[in-house]
């Protein structure tokens, strides 16, 4: 089993480390633009069975190429490259493992998927990712579906100034995250709302207060949930930290339009995404990752509502932050699945259809637990409407 694994940065290392800890049989290649990042990485890592080489994802040719000489791919790009990463997956054949957070819409890829008889799972993150697979088990075991919340985010341990917030991903997929039109579901219809709306104030247990504010993570779901109610996906934080974001983006520094400074043009988003992540990339500080799953609907007779929390914290032992784990760990396990042939459906499969097969979901729950990330499930039975 040859596996490439695309991006070493925090997300991809852990990537391809558990997957060369889990199949020591198997072959994991590392690649990067970077070749002096990513042969760093790959020495880092000190496993026998990791190398390291050179690509430019963004050259379709040359990513096609590369990847007809493996048997699995896992993306772990930043969004503005994932789409067209899968679309190179596709031509060359190969199955593949998505954890970008692409804004295009993959489920346009099935049919050539389907027709290349090569799987995609995209969205194999902490959310969308581990978040879908939930929903999927929760909504197999319904015969309706009523509503699908979902709260979640990835928090340093207490807030940290300016923004209460440190960064433990990609910095452009995450001001991405606070700009994108957020597709939910309301009155049983799809609707588009402004990010950073539906702003509210929850009590986390473990955690405390904190605001949720709707972000564009449904995706797969609003093509696979049929006929629900309400359905939506917001993003945690500490209190206050929106009303900033907020602030910045009325002071432009999120404009995408260059301004001139002296002879210079640059795009203020460029400048933004380079003084946060100066700023805010601050692996001494410990992170949490914090998630909430209710789905409630009918089965028979009976109105029930399923609840998922999971609450994971930085793995001290392994200087591994909780995105990194919650995040990378889950595309890990589901490209192992992939590699061991437990997913035998071809084409594009949204990350829920796993969680409603059941023997993929508990296998995929176990190999978690392994990881130290626990997931509890509870089912309350409720008065009907």
């Amino acid at each position: 089993m040859r596996i490439i694994v695309l991006g070493c940065g925090n997300i991809g290392s852990v990537i391809t480390q558990d997957l060369a800890a889990s199949l020591p049989s198997a072959e994991i290649t590392m690649a990067d633009m970077d070749k002096n990042h990513v042969e760093e990485a790959a020495t880092k890592i000190g496993k026998k069975n990791v190398y390291a080489t050179q690509i430019d994802a963004s050259k379709h040719k040359e990513l096609v190429s590369v990847l007809r000489k493996f048997d699995l791919t896992v993306d772990a790009l930043p969004g503005w490259l994932g789409y067209r990463v899968c679309k190179a997956a596709i031509y060359a054949k190969v199955d593949m493992v998505d954890v970008s957070y692409m804004p295009e819409d993959v489920m346009k890829l099935s049919k050539g998927a389907s027709k290349a008889g090569m799987r995609l799972i995209p969205d194999c993150g902490m959310s969308p990712g581990i978040g879908n697979i939930l929903v999927g088990h929760a909504v197999s075991r319904l015969d309706k579906v009523e509503s699908i919340h979902i709260l979640n985010g990835g928090l340093p341990e207490k807030p940290i100034p300016p923004l209460g917030y440190v960064i433990t991903w990609s910095v452009s997929d995450l001001i991405d995250m606070y700009f994108r039109k957020v597709n939910i579901v309301e009155n049983g219809k799809k609707a588009q709302v402004e990010p950073m709306t539906g702003l509210e104030e929850i009590k986390f247990p473990r955690v405390g207060k904190l605001e949720a504010f709707y972000t564009d993570g449904l995706r797969t779901l609003l093509h696979s949930m049929k006929n629900v109610k309400e359905m939506w996906e917001k993003t945690l934080r500490y209190p206050g930290h929106v009303e900033k974001i907020r602030l910045l983006k009325a002071l432009g520094w999120f404009d995408e339009k260059p301004v001139n400074i002296g002879n210079l043009e640059v795009v203020p988003r460029d400048v933004a995404a380079k003084l946060l992540e100066r700023k805010l990339k601050r692996p001494e500080i410990p992170d949490i990752v914090a998630m909430l799953i209710e789905v409630v609907g009918l089965k028979g007779s009976k109105r029930i509502k399923y609840i998922y929390q999971m609450f994971d914290r930085f793995d001290k032992k392994h200087n591994v932050t909780s995105m990194a784990r919650t995040t990378a760990y889950t595309a890990s396990v589901i490209a192992q699945l992939v590699a061991k042939k437990a997913v035998i459906e071809k084409g594009v499969m949204p990350p829920e259809k796993l969680g409603m097969n059941d023997q993929i979901y508990r296998r995929f729950l176990g190999l978690m637990k392994k990881r130290g990330i626990r997931i509890k499930e509870t089912r309350k039975f409720l008065s009907s409407n």
